[in-house]
Order: C-alpha cells, then structure tokens, then sequence
C-alpha cells in the first residue's frame, strides 16, 4: 500500500490511480514527516516537496534521504526555478533521490519504473554549473529511457546476506547477460572464485586495490563488483545489491546470528536469491520483515539464456537489456 503526502497539489494527487493506506495534507516540518513514517510500513510514498517546510533548503531535503529510504519515494517538484535548477537537482541525486517529476503522468511512469542512479547519472553536476542554466524539460516532466553521457563506469555491488546466496555466480551471469550489450569489467574482492569460471576478463583483487583498479577501467561501461566483505569494495558503489536467500533455514540462521539485520536492511536493495517464492509468498514476506524486495530471482540454469535476469538488469536501470 502506498502514502500520499500532499499541500499545494493535493487536488492532482487525489486523482492519482493507486491504493493509499495513509495520507496527510498539509505543510510539516521535515522531523515531523520522518515521525509519521520512519517506521510505516509502506510500497511507495508520493510526496509534494511544498509540504516540507524549507523544502528550498536542500538541507531539509538531506534529513529526509537519512531516515527514510529514497528509492520508495517520488518526490513532486513545483516547478520553481530554485527546485528545477540543475544545482537543485545535482543535489538530490548525490542524496540517492533519483525519482522526482512535475506532473501525474512522470509520477505513474515512476511509480512503475523507478530509476536507477544510470537513469540520473547525466543530470548530476561534479563542476560549478553556471546560474541560470537551463535543464532539458524531459528531466522533470517524465523519465525516459535515456542513455547517460559517460561519465565514468556504473559500479554495482553484489553481496551475500545470508550464507551463500549465489553473489559470486549471479556476478558471472550478470556479466554474460551485460556484455553483449555493455562494455563490462567483473570484479571479485579478496577471494579467488573466478578462476573456476575459465575468464580472463573476470579479475580477482584484495580490498586495497579496488580503487585504484576502478581508475583504471573508466573506459568501461559497467564495473560489476562480488563485494564479499569487503568495506572499501562496498563504499565505491553506485548500488549495492543484497541478496537473501529465504529458505527458513537460512533466514533463522541469519536472524540468529545477526538480530539487527532486517532493520539493517530497509532501505537496501534487496533481491531474493535461489528464491521459491510465488508472488504471494514474497508479500508475505515483505509485510512480516518490513522489508521492501527490489526482486525475487528464481533459481535459474547459468548454461542457459535467462529472460527473468535480463528483467533484473532492466529493473537496475540497464535499458539494452
């Protein structure tokens, strides 16, 4: 179920085609938004930036991305020229804000399709960006498919929760789904996996060497990360994905030895892994861990062509697929 919070475009907001289990209209300040639903359950959350008091203060914008998790909430713009500037909007996306618009129809094609930090990636400004500066019309009213300029290599993580969930052979599948779309470097961290694999391309390097070994490869398109443990591995990504298995042995097993891991986990990107779950199972799921799953991944055959990886790939932003 999803959240409206609404002020100056409550009337749009009204008519928007989803089911609403809360809704709160009105100007608040940001403490008392975080109050309401740091630990609401929720899909999504439409949220009018003219309902956050100071909401031109990028700063309250920041408090927000720290205690909720950003990808489950559109954020509606209105169309002033301090929160459509290119500044504004740079701002958002080094937040981990990616989905925001103007209108209804970028908020129902988000709500479908959430962006990935790729889908953002062009609109982000690492330099002083003139003022006055205009940003194309497309960025606001709706997010299309659109490659981003290069800038340096996506880097995506893949990581382990519970005990042997698949990181290392969903890293080699991904790459052999991506590359013959994507220019792709696979990267595993402070083990040695991938030489059962027989790839040359697939590299193995210890967590002192990751960053230097990104620097190296900014040629390419995708840096494909089996983070394992390592830190350092885990703080150079874009997106870290987290994979459980939710076998009831795996999950007792990872409640018990880490109790703190779901809370852990809310605002991650969570894929089920090996995962037999139907899509009822996987609400389920959702509703008793509190936890919001980015996608269930179906044990699948590495010999084979795999439609449902090439719908994860997608999901994650890589539109070729």
């Amino acid at each position: 179920m999803n959240v409206i919070v609404a002020n100056k475009y409550k009337d749009l907001l009204s008519n928007l085609d989803i089911e609403v289990i809360r809704r709160i209209d009105g100007i608040f300040p940001v403490e008392e938004i975080i109050k309401n639903f740091e630990t609401f359950f929720f899909n999504k959350m439409i949220l009018d930036i003219t309902s956050i008091q100071d909401y031109r203060d990028v700063k309250n914008i920041q408090k927000l991305s720290i205690s909720l998790d950003m990808s489950k909430v559109i954020l509606l713009l209105d169309n002033s020229p301090e929160t459509t500037s290119p500044q504004y909007l740079s701002k958002l996306i080094s937040m981990g804000i990616y989905n925001f618009t103007t209108n209804e129809e970028g908020i129902m094609y988000l709500y479908n399709n959430p962006n990935s930090y790729r889908d953002v990636a062009q609109y982000q400004q690492f330099g002083e960006v003139p003022e006055g500066q205009e940003i194309k019309e497309r960025v606001i009213t709706r997010y299309e498919t659109v490659e981003a300029p290069r800038t340096g290599p996506m880097i995506l993580g893949i990581k382990n929760i519970t005990n042997h969930s698949g990181a290392t052979t969903l890293t080699y599948m991904m790459y052999k789904q991506l590359k013959k779309n994507y220019v792709v470097l696979p990267m595993e961290v402070d083990r040695r996996d991938f030489v059962y694999y027989n790839d040359k391309q697939m590299i193995s390097v210890d967590s002192d060497q990751v960053s230097n070994t990104i620097n190296k490869h900014q040629e390419k398109d995708v840096i494909l990360i089996d983070i394992n443990n390592s830190v350092q591995a885990e703080a150079m990504c874009h997106k870290v994905i987290c994979l459980v298995e939710p076998s009831i042995v795996k999950l007792n097993k990872l409640i018990m030895t880490r109790p703190n891991i779901l809370a852990e986990l809310r605002n991650k990107t969570v894929v089920l892994n090996i995962s037999m779950l139907d899509e009822k199972d996987v609400k389920d799921f959702e509703y008793e861990s509190r936890i919001n799953v980015f996608f269930n991944m179906p044990p699948v055959d590495d010999h084979k062509k795999n439609g449902v990886l090439d719908e994860l790939l997608r999901k994650l932003g890589f539109s070729k697929q």
